[in-house]
This record gives C-alpha cells, sequence and structure tokens, in this order.
C-alpha cells in the first residue's frame, strides 16, 4: 500500500496528461506502456527485491555490495530530494486552492489569478521576487503534516495509507463520473486518446515516456529499495511490483478521462477548440480545471474541494515516500534517532522549497523538474543497472524474487537488466543531450546550465556523505 500510494501521485493527475497532451495523445501510451514493460516493471522487480535482500535503505543496500558504491545509494537518495522541494510547493498550492474553492475566489479569470494574484510572477527565472505569502503558509502546513506522518517511522506511514490511498481513488472516481456527463465531455477524451503517429519519430517523446514512468514509479529515486527493506522475508517481490505498476499506471489513465472531459467541457462552453486551451505543466490544474469548475451548472464549490482534496490526498503519499531514503540513510550512517533525522530532512527540504515560493518559483519549478525527470532519474536508472547487473550478480536478485513470489522471472529478465535496459536508456541520454544542445529547453540557453547544475551537486554531495564518517564506523576505527 505504502508502494502504490508513492508511486500513486500528483504526477498522475496534473503531470501525465499533460504530458501525453503534448506528446502525441494516444499515441504518447505506445512509448509509455513500451517503457513501462521494458523498463519500468522490470526495474521496480530489481529494486524491490534489492532492498528485500539488503535489508538496507539506498545507502546501505549499495554499500553491502561494496563500499565503493555507497555513493550511488546516496546519489539516488538525493534527486527524490530534489524533487520533494517542489512537489510540496505544488501541495501547498493545491492546499490554498482547496480553501480558495469555497467561494471560488479565482472568478472567471483563473489565469491572472493563479498567476498575478496568487503567484506574482516575475519576468524571468533570474528575477527572484519576494516570497509569496499565502504560498509560505500552505507549505509550512504542508512540510509539518509531512514531518507528523514520518516522524514515528514507518508504522505511521502504514496506518497513514490505509486512508490516503484509497480515498484519492474514490474522489478520482466521483470527479470522472461528472467530467464525463458534462456536455462536451466527448471532445476532450477524443482529444486526449486521438493518436498522432507521427510523434512517435521525436526522441523527445519517447524520453518523455521513459522520464513519467521513473518519475511516476519512484523508480531511481531510492524510494522502493527503502520499502522494500521492510518487507518480510517471506513477501511476495514480484507480485508487490506489478500490482505497483498497473495502480499506477491505472490511475494515470483514469486521471486523463477526469481531466480532459473537464477540458472538453471547457472548449465546448468558450466555443473553442481543445488545442486553442493552455494545457501546459500546472495550468492544467490551477487555470484551466478552476476555470471549467467555475462553470459547473451546480455544486460548484464541491467539486472544486473534491479536486484539490483528491490532488492533496494523491500528493501526501509520494511526498513523504520522496523524504523516507536520505531519512533512513542518515539515521543508519549516523546512529540519531528517527525524530532527529526526520526533522533535519523535513527543515532542508523546507529551505529549498522556498526558492519554488518566490516570484520565479513557476519557472524554476519547470526548468528543474525537466532536467531532473528527463535525465537525472533516467541516469541514476542506468548507473543502478550497470552496477547491480555487471559489478555484482542480478541473477542474486532474481533468485531472491523467485523464492517467495508467485510469478517467478526467469533468464531473460537478467538480459533486460544487463542489456536491453542499459541500451535503451544510453541512447535515449545521448539522444536527448543532443537534442537540448541543438534546441534549448528553455531561453537564453545559459539558463539551461542554471537546470543542469542540481544534478550536478547531487552527485557531488552523494561523494561527501560517502565520505563522512557514520558513528559506527568512527567507533570501529
Amino acid at each position: 500500500m505504502a508502494a502504490i500510494g508513492s508511486a500513486v501521485g500528483l504526477g498522475n493527475v496534473w503531470r501525465f496528461p499533460y504530458i501525453a497532451y503534448t506528446n502525441g495523445g494516444g499515441a504518447f501510451l505506445i512509448p509509455y506502456f513500451v517503457a513501462l514493460f521494458t523498463a519500468g516493471i522490470p526495474l521496480l522487480i530489481l529494486e524491490f527485491s534489492f532492498g528485500h535482500w539488503s535489508r538496507h535503505g539506498a545507502p546501505g543496500a549499495f554499500k553491502k555490495i561494496g563500499k565503493k558504491w555507497e555513493w550511488v545509494g546516496w546519489w539516488s537518495a538525493l534527486v527524490p530530494m530534489v524533487i520533494v522541494a517542489y512537489y510540496v510547493v505544488v501541495m501547498a498550492w493545491c492546499f490554498s486552492y482547496m480553501i480558495y474553492a469555497l467561494d471560488l475566489r479565482w472568478g472567471m479569470n483563473a489565469e491572472h489569478f493563479f498567476l498575478t494574484n496568487f503567484l506574482g510572477v516575475t519576468s524571468g527565472p533570474l528575477d527572484i521576487g519576494g516570497l509569496r505569502i499565502p504560498v509560505l503558509l500552505s507549505l509550512m502546513i504542508m512540510w509539518f503534516w509531512v514531518f507528523i506522518i514520518l516522524y514515528k517511522g514507518v508504522r505511521r506511514i502504514g496506518k497513514v495509507v490505509l486512508i490516503t490511498v484509497p480515498l484519492p481513488w474514490i474522489l478520482l472516481i466521483i470527479l470522472t463520473i461528472r467530467g464525463v456527463t458534462l456536455p462536451g465531455a466527448a471532445t476532450g477524451i477524443s482529444y486526449y486518446l486521438t493518436p498522432n503517429f507521427a510523434r512517435l519519430t521525436d526522441v523527445n517523446v519517447w524520453l518523455a515516456a521513459y522520464g513519467q514512468v521513473f518519475f511516476s514509479l519512484g523508480i531511481g529515486q531510492g524510494i522502493m529499495i527503502t520499502y522494500a527493506s521492510y518487507l518480510k522475508k517471506k513477501s511476495d517481490i514480484s507480485n508487490n511490483a506489478i500490482i505497483t505498476a498497473f495502480a499506477d499506471t491505472g490511475t494515470s489513465f483514469l486521471a486523463g478521462f477526469a481531466v480532459f472531459s473537464v477540458v472538453g467541457y471547457l472548449a465546448v462552453s468558450q466555443g473553442i477548440g481543445v488545442d486553442q486551451l493552455a494545457i501546459v505543466g500546472p495550468s492544467l490544474a490551477f487555470i484551466t480545471y478552476p476555470t471549467a469548475i467555475s462553470l459547473f451548472p451546480f455544486a460548484v464549490a464541491l467539486f472544486g474541494i473534491l479536486f484539490y482534496v483528491a490532488l492533496l490526498t494523491f500528493g501526501i503519499d509520494s511526498a513523504f515516500s520522496m523524504i523516507e531514503p536520505m531519512t533512513t540513510g542518515v539515521q543508519n550512517k549516523w546512529k540519531i534517532t528517527k525524530e532527529k533525522a526526520t526533522a533535519l530532512i523535513c527543515l532542508a527540504g523546507f529551505l529549498a522549497s522556498l526558492l519554488f515560493a518566490t516570484g520565479s518559483g513557476l519557472y524554476w519549478l519547470d526548468i528543474i523538474d525537466h532536467f531532473i525527470s528527463s535525465f537525472g532519474l533516467v541516469l541514476v536508472g542506468l548507473v543502478e543497472c550497470l552496477i547491480l547487473a555487471w559489478a555484482f550478480r542480478v541473477a542474486v536478485f532474481r533468485e531472491n524474487a523467485n523464492k517467495t513470489s508467485d510469478i517467478l522471472i526467469g533468464r531473460w529478465w537478467d538480459m533486460l537488466i544487463k542489456y536491453v535496459v542499459p541500451c535503451i536508456l544510453t541512447f535515449l541520454l545521448l539522444a536527448a543531450v543532443y537534442d537540448n544542445i541543438m534546441k534549448p529547453y528553455v531561453q537564453p540557453w545559459w539558463v539551461v546550465i542554471l537546470g543542469i547544475i542540481p544534478c550536478c551537486v547531487i552527485v557531488i554531495l552523494a561523494f561527501v556523505f560517502m565520505k563522512l564518517k557514520g558513528k559506527k564506523e568512527a567507533t570501529d576505527e
């Protein structure tokens, strides 16, 4: 349940639909499912089995196969710490909008309210602007909420997910039913599912598919390794991984219907085509959807509140799962209490989040999300494959999974991890680097360097954490 809660998050509701929309609509599902079966599920089984076998979080798990590989564990634990810095900010936006939905404070000009009144968006990423008080207050509440859930450890997480995993699904089903009964819903759904096969020749579409799979499933983030380390010795590894993957994929697909049925209703209400609506990034959840909600014929505030409550409950499980690998790593290396480790990590996360609570926060969120999800996660997954398959015996993890699993995996899985996945990820990374050099993601071109810096800092910090002496290591010496 915790693994499903981690995989199913905000990315399913506000990230998957717009990525599908901007990358070929229904055609995007082809590279997405290819990514799911060639990398997503195989790597999920690998991380589940690795964590279950090692009985450690990511840093300790990699250290167990060789001290020189401990930095990879810290690397994978630090990546989600960067993601959670802006992820919790999006949750803070949801919290504010849940309150704003009571009186539809965004009015009939949701775009102006979101960008100007709420975020106070500046002229560019280097024009930082001041802290936005509504965002800051909501951000403090969100980080406190995350800390309260995490500081007592995995037992409290187990109790929380019994509520926060099924509740958003129930809310999403309600929103989907409401959406598909709206006039014009079929127009939006058709746009969502109609394939543009010409986009399949674009390497960025394939990179987006692999990036979304990695981002959504939590692969390459140390999350599943950490959660699997808590599993009982007889837990079914392969079945858990497959269930988690399909629960995540099914939620994303369902969210597309919930979102694009409302998008179609909005387009028909305004007498324009779906392609004329601004459906990019966070605007889908904070401009397009609020505008449509304002036009609902009845129970307007109720459906507005339900939408943002659903986003919050989707997001909270993913948020604390991103922090857990780092907390577990710090706790195990320096032998401090769970409460102290959680407090330190949450404080660091809150301070990092402040950049995204400024007037330039929206720019930084877009830039860093692009480079972390499209390059950082895929690169960690590649390195993880190479180390576990070539510096260690990947068959060990297959045998460990098969000991307790109903669904047995064969040697074909070894071939996927050793050859197929590394080749696919290497090709995609090289092609994406070339494409981003030729056509920079943002302008001016040198701003791209600012997006790459966090990726480099993560690797440097990983080596620093590895070199620092833990309490037990210092005592042994």
